[in-house]
């Protein structure tokens, strides 16, 4: 079996990457628990520093991954173009120009789903993004070939 696709990874989807990973992590979650229990020691108290710092804390993440989804988009030269990838029984290769990697499936840490992408993690903190726009009606074929080649622990994928 063999897959073969474009993507192209854009602000919107880096974004979506970024929010997924970091409110999956016990630091991203902390942080939007802290400040949840600030909002509400507002609640009872009705000091306005708890609602300022409260709405600090749930606001700053998002709004600092926006911004860095953004400079990401601009600086790196590898989402300036679409990235070509084709998927077999023996891995993954990934390929824009002339530069090619390949990855095999036993390297593969986990795939996720979000609303708008399918995410591949090669690390514990690097992943390929697939979002869905780009993939088509090579979306369920996709996910048929990560459930295949991946133990079904590993996958977390809504269809």
């Amino acid at each position: 079996m063999e897959l073969e696709f474009d993507v192209k990874v854009t602000a919107g989807a880096l974004y979506d990457y970024l929010l997924y990973h970091t409110y999956t992590s016990f630091s991203g979650m902390l942080g939007t628990i802290a400040g949840v229990l600030i909002l509400i020691v507002f609640a009872s108290t009705k000091y306005p520093i708890y609602l300022i710092a409260g709405t600090v804390l749930i606001a700053y993440l998002p709004c600092t991954l926006f911004v860095r989804a953004n400079k990401q988009i601009v600086n790196t030269p590898a989402f300036k173009k679409p990235l070509h990838y084709q998927m077999t029984d023996e891995g993954i290769c990934v390929s824009q120009g002339e530069t090619k990697e390949n990855q095999s499936w036993g390297d593969c840490v986990k795939a996720v789903s979000t609303g708008k992408s399918i995410i591949l993690y090669t690390s514990r903190t690097t992943a390929s993004i697939f979002p869905k726009k780009d993939l088509g009606e090579k979306k369920d074929p996709l996910i048929q070939m990560i459930s295949t080649h991946m133990p079904p622990k590993k996958v977390k994928i809504r269809f």
